[in-house]
């Protein structure tokens, strides 16, 4: 019996042997020996931050063609080289990315409402999309540290993650595990080249600002001490923060959220500490630049738009080269702008820095004369960008103003900037209300005349910013409101001898939104004058643009004599040329030029490379409604510094010395801790957040 059972057993043993021996001739598979090899070129950690079921998972995956040389997140540039060459595939090496998070919420922001049993970030998305106010902002249930294979991330005191990017491979995991986009994978092309989405974290100051600067994120850097870390966040988004830091009219501060609590944060202020502070120690802080492409590109105009440009393009690794049609670089930041505003020692030190990153300048070299766009492609360029700067004087249209003795602001400016003053008489009018008119009036001052601004609107309506207006009367410039010329009186010899002026009253909003002036019968009145400067606006010189065989134009411009292009990618009808600038907008702030710059090296850069420009859904156009509350509460009174200046009195007015200074740096930390640190919604209180429960709700923009 017991022999029986042990032959049968033995019989079906041997008979299953059989079948798997067939089985196995029949359904062999022999492995690629090439897993092998992967294998062993790769780590052997099986931290599974590729993505695949380990080092045998990944190595499989190349084989198949689903992953490529660099699928080891972990190995870095050497072990894709080792993939590279089992596979004999090329490596490119790519730019470093880390983690970044966009959100400075945390415990600051605000509850809807609390749900205990939700502790991860996922399931509390789930509900009511979370129970923050904010729509956008991190939850703070650390689902991206729990995913992190590599322990690159932890929950800070703030409760926000905070990324170290020594240990980050950039694998993407906390990405996809974050239900909110707070985190992303970024180099730094990448970051310059993001344009705002309503979906990122904007306070309400970066939303205004033309130039994108992250603005709350280098004031606190700067408040910390780390002035180094405030001018690297500026440089992602302007390479003039000298310039800017004493020439902006801060259009930032009009959307500051302190200002429903007491004063705008002095932003522009912080902003000149920490541009002075390199200048001054003489650092020239490292500019990093991608990669070399090849590709050039003809940035035609050196002023503001044009270096921006310019700068931009090399940070992404273009080589780009600027055509200026004057003697040195800067356009108006250079001839339009007075000296006692913007020292040329301190502009030439920031553009030696642009230059310093390695670019052709060409000066007195005259588009459309000198050279044009098709002689340009001959020699290689495959793209232009045209910052022509708008440098034509609008006429007063009043009978005798060709007579001597009548000229332009600009002009006037420009003839200095070159070191050829004009001859300006000792009575001199000025007929303007913007930023010319009050720097030729407060010029004509310093060089001993009697000087009045004639304004046919009130001070109220004034292009102007306020300081200016207020520096131009502290230093002796008188004005006559509600007043327009009629026409000039000429004397005997040809030149000008009076303004003949008749009064004015506002009546309902043109089209700027400011009251028409209209004028009242019978109350003419002529002022003396040797010298008469008009000022009432610029406009680009488009004869350039037009060769001498022909009287059409391949780029077309709009009513308002400026180039016509699509706002944002900046590309006119010929498809590799761009404009920004004031040849774009029209005559505009130094940032708006300086933002146009980088979105058109941005536009370039993507044509260069990927043939076409991609451009976000919901990119910022206009500020974001739910952001702009006034119920700024729990927060304290703290005064505004004052930028202090370095010349007073009658010595003020004797030179061409900078007038205003810098912060000294106990000031500019008093004016840093007076930053809420905004973000979409959530703002730092001096009083506790606590348990406060509340009832403003943001708006997400799907």
């Amino acid at each position: 019996m017991i022999t029986s059972s042990i032959l049968v057993l033995f019989g079906l043993g041997f008979f299953a042997a059989v079948i798997l021996a067939v089985a196995s001739k029949i359904l062999f598979v022999k492995e690629d020996p090439r897993i092998a090899l992967l294998e062993n070129a790769l780590p052997g950690v099986n931290c599974g931050g590729c993505g695949y079921a380990g080092c045998s998972g990944a190595a499989n995956a190349v084989v198949d063609g689903k992953s490529g040389s660099n699928v080891c997140v972990i190995g870095g540039l050497e072990a894709a080289k080792a993939v590279a060459a089992v596979m004999g595939l090329e490596v490119v090496e790519m730019e470093p990315e880390l983690a970044f998070r966009d959100c400075t919420g945390g415990k600051r922001a605000e509850e809807l409402y609390r749900y205990e049993g939700a502790k991860d970030c996922r399931a509390q998305a789930l509900l009511y999309n979370g129970s923050k106010t904010c729509p956008e902002g991190c939850l703070g249930f650390g689902t991206c540290v729990s995913v992190c294979p590599f322990d690159a991330i932890h929950m800070g005191p703030e409760g926000l993650p905070v990324v170290d990017p020594l240990a980050c491979r950039s694998c993407r995991k906390c990405v996809d595990a974050c239900p909110r986009n707070v985190l992303s994978i970024i180099s730094m092309s990448e970051r310059l080249l993001h344009q705002e989405e309503v979906n990122d974290c904007l306070a309400p100051c970066r939303q205004k600002c033309p130039g994108q600067i992250n603005i709350p994120k280098y004031i606190e850097l700067a408040g910390k001490g780390d002035y180094a870390g405030a001018v690297n966040t500026i440089r992602e988004r302007n390479p003039l923060l000298l310039v800017c830091g004493r020439i902006c009219p801060r259009p930032c501060e009009a959307a500051c959220r302190r200002t429903h609590v007491d004063e705008p944060v002095g932003i522009n202020m912080i902003k000149r500490f920490v541009a002075d502070w390199e200048m001054k120690n003489n650092l020239r802080l490292e500019i990093p630049c991608a990669k070399e492409t090849g590709h050039r590109v003809a940035v035609i105009g050196g002023g503001p738009a044009g270096l921006s440009c310019a700068y931009f393009l090399r940070r992404l690794g273009h080589s780009p080269t600027i055509f200026e049609s004057m003697p040195a670089l800067g356009g108006q930041l250079r001839y339009g702008i007075p000296e006692y505003r913007l020292p040329k020692k301190d502009l030439d030190w920031e553009i030696q820095g642009i230059l310093d990153l390695g670019m052709e300048v060409r000066t007195d070299i005259k588009f459309g004369i000198d050279f044009t766009i098709q002689g340009l492609q001959k020699e290689g360029f495959e793209a232009f960008f045209m910052g022509l700067g708008a440098w034509s004087s609008g006429n007063l249209r009043i009978e005798g103003e060709e007579a001597e003795g009548v000229l332009s602001g600009i002009d006037m400016l420009t003839a200095i900037g070159l070191n050829k003053p004009p001859e300006v008489g000792p009575k001199v009018l000025v007929v303007g209300g913007g930023s010319t008119a009050i720097d030729t009036a407060r010029t004509s001052i310093r060089l001993g005349c009697d000087v009045t601004i004639i304004y046919r609107r009130t001070q109220n309506e004034m292009p102007a910013h306020v300081d200016e207006i207020n520096d131009a009367q502290e230093e002796g410039v008188k004005f006559v409101f509600l007043t327009a010329p009629t026409r000039v009186i000429i004397g005997e010899d040809g030149h000008a001898t009076h303004l003949e002026c008749i009064k004015m009253k506002l009546g309902e909003p043109d089209d700027s939104g400011r009251c028409r002036p209209i004028p009242i019968e019978g109350t003419e009145v002529r002022y003396p004058a040797d010298t008469i400067i008009s000022a009432i606006g610029q406009k680009p010189s488009l004869s350039c643009f037009y060769s001498e065989d022909s009287e059409e134009c391949p780029i077309d411009f709009t009513r308002w004599k400026t180039v016509n292009a699509d706002p944002d990618t900046l590309q006119t009808s010929v498809p590799n040329v761009f404009a920004g600038g004031d040849l774009f907008s029209g005559p505009d702030l130094v940032i708006s030029a300086v933002g146009a710059g980088r979105r058109a090296a941005r536009s370039i850069h993507f044509l260069l490379t990927k043939g076409e420009i991609p451009v976000a859904d919901n990119i910022m156009r206009k500020l974001i409604p739910y952001t702009l509350f006034k119920d700024v509460d729990g927060v304290d009174n703290k005064c505004r510094a004052t930028m202090p200046h370095l010349c007073e009195g009658s010595y003020r007015i004797s030179t061409f010395s900078e007038v205003e200074g810098a912060l000294s740096e106990e000031q500019l930390k008093l004016e840093a801790s007076r930053c809420l640190r905004c973000g979409l919604i959530c703002y730092d209180r001096d009083v506790p957040l606590a348990e406060i429960v509340t009832a403003r709700v943001g708006e997400k923009v799907e």
